[in-house]
C-alpha cells in the first residue's frame, strides 16, 4: 500500500466514501511492548475528531496507574469544560494480573472479566462509543474467561460506525482472521535484555 494508496479497488458495490468510513476491528498483538501505546495513540486521533472513546483495561489492577489514563482523564475534563475533542471513559475491568497475588480466586477474576465484556457488549448494542480500546483483552479470551465466539458475533453485528481495538499477546487465530487491521510487535532489542528495568515516562 505505497503512499497510502490501495492496491486494487474491490468490486463490493460500495462508494469510496462508504468504504473509507466503514467500522474497523483492529488487533495489536505480538511479544514486544508498544501494543497498548499504539492503541492509545490512535485514541488521541479519535479524541481530536470529537469521537466518544471507551477504554476498558482487562487485567490491570484498579490500583495500577498508567500515564495514558491520567492524560485521557485530563482530555475528558477539557472536553466537558471547552467542548474541544470528545468524551473519554476509562474503566478497569479486571482484578489484576493472574500471576500476581491478588485477593479472590481465579473464578472471581473470570467472573469480573466476563461482566466487563458483557458491559462492553451492551454498549456496542447501543452504539455508545465510536472507538473502543479493549486493552489486554486477548488474555481473558485465551484463558477461557470470555467466550471468543460471543465476542466475534458481537463485533460482526455491531451497529453504526464503531471501531474496536483489541490489544494483547497471542491473539486467537479466529480473531486475527475476523479483524480488518492486524499488527504484530516483534522484539529486536530491549533495555531489559541488558538488565535495565522499566522506567518512568517510558513504560508508565
Amino acid at each position: 500500500m505505497p503512499q497510502g494508496q490501495v492496491v486494487e479497488i474491490p468490486d463490493d458495490g460500495l462508494t469510496t466514501r462508504a468504504r473509507r468510513n466503514r467500522p474497523l476491528v483492529i488487533v495489536h498483538t505480538g511479544e514486544m511492548k508498544g501494543k497498548s501505546t499504539a492503541a492509545f495513540g490512535l485514541a488521541l486521533r479519535a479524541w481530536n475528531q470529537g469521537w466518544s472513546i471507551g477504554v476498558f483495561q482487562f487485567v490491570k489492577s484498579a490500583k495500577w496507574r498508567v500515564g495514558e489514563e491520567a492524560a485521557f482523564r485530563a482530555l475528558d475534563r477539557l472536553h466537558h469544560e471547552t467542548g474541544e475533542g470528545g468524551p473519554v471513559q476509562w474503566h478497569k475491568m479486571g482484578a489484576g494480573w493472574s500471576w500476581a497475588r491478588k485477593k479472590g480466586t481465579e473464578a472471581d477474576h473470570a467472573a469480573s472479566a466476563l461482566e466487563g465484556w458483557r458491559e462492553i457488549r451492551r454498549r456496542i448494542s447501543r452504539a455508545e462509543h465510536q472507538l473502543y480500546v479493549l486493552d489486554e483483552f486477548t488474555y481473558p479470551l485465551n484463558w477461557g474467561w470470555v467466550d471468543l465466539g460471543e465476542v466475534l458475533e458481537a463485533l460482526a453485528g455491531r451497529p453504526g460506525t464503531q471501531h474496536v481495538v483489541i490489544t494483547g499477546r497471542n491473539a486467537p487465530a479466529s480473531l486475527v482472521e475476523a479483524a480488518d487491521l492486524v499488527l504484530e510487535t516483534t522484539k529486536i532489542k530491549h533495555p531489559m535484555d541488558a538488565g535495565q528495568k522499566g522506567q518512568r515516562g517510558i513504560e508508565w
